[in-house]
């Protein structure tokens, strides 16, 4: 059961949800609120969806693995936002097909597949948030397709660089996840990019020192 306070935090994050009325505290009287840790699988490929993620704090990104072990960052939900593939597998009674796992410690409300339904049949609101999303995530998977099959490696990292606030606390590896690639290549284009002037390494951390030039880079 989901108390008052909850309830609070989940309408400050998902407002669509205030006009649910009775249909909201009934699926939330079904819900379950859980603290996942960072770091953690929240799903796996080819597991059933057990509920729909209402996230309060924290994030996860969703990736696609090989099994060499090799990484696609797919996308990230973060509070207020909608796990499409989730919706996806919820909508179609399917399995999953790529895999959840926490940034940072998440604490979320899981919906029941049934309160779900619910929500999407009698919600107007609702339904429209998470048929945006998948429109939203379509295009930005469309995007992803483009980059991956067009775009060589150099051009996808200095865009990833370009478009985030300077510095970026990351690590090598974690860009060669998200790019689809390996640790060694991502350093030695970084290093590459440090020698034109483009940026500065400092561990965990790259400053962006020329951002028009790896725009330019990111468009060639």
């Amino acid at each position: 059961m989901i108390d008052a306070s909850q309830k609070l935090l989940i309408l400050q994050r998902y407002p669509m949800l205030d006009v649910a009325g009775r249909v909201l505290d009934d699926a939330l009287a079904s819900a379950a609120s859980m603290k996942v840790p960072a770091g953690a699988m929240m799903f796996d490929e080819d597991q059933p969806c057990m509920g729909f993620p209402l996230v309060i704090s924290g994030s996860a990104k969703v990736i696609k693995a090989a099994p060499n072990g090799r990484e696609l960052h797919l996308y990230d939900v973060h509070p207020g936002e909608a796990c499409v593939l989730t919706s996806r597998c919820l909508v179609d009674s399917a399995r999953y097909e790529a895999r959840g796992i926490t940034r940072e410690p998440v604490e979320l409300v899981v919906l029941p597949p049934a309160a779900f339904r619910t929500l999407i049949d009698s919600v107007a609101p609702f339904r429209e948030f998470v048929f945006k999303r998948f429109a939203e995530r379509m295009a930005g998977l469309l995007d992803l397709i483009s980059a991956v099959t067009f775009q060589k490696l150099d051009q996808r990292l200095a865009g990833a660089i370009a478009s985030r606030p300077s510095p970026i606390r990351t690590t090598h590896q974690a860009l060669a996840d998200e790019l689809g690639s390996v640790r060694e290549i991502v350093s030695r284009l970084l290093k590459n990019f440090e020698s034109q002037g483009w940026v500065r390494l400092a561990r965990e951390q790259i400053e962006v020192l020329d951002g028009e030039a790896l725009r330019r880079i990111s468009t060639e």
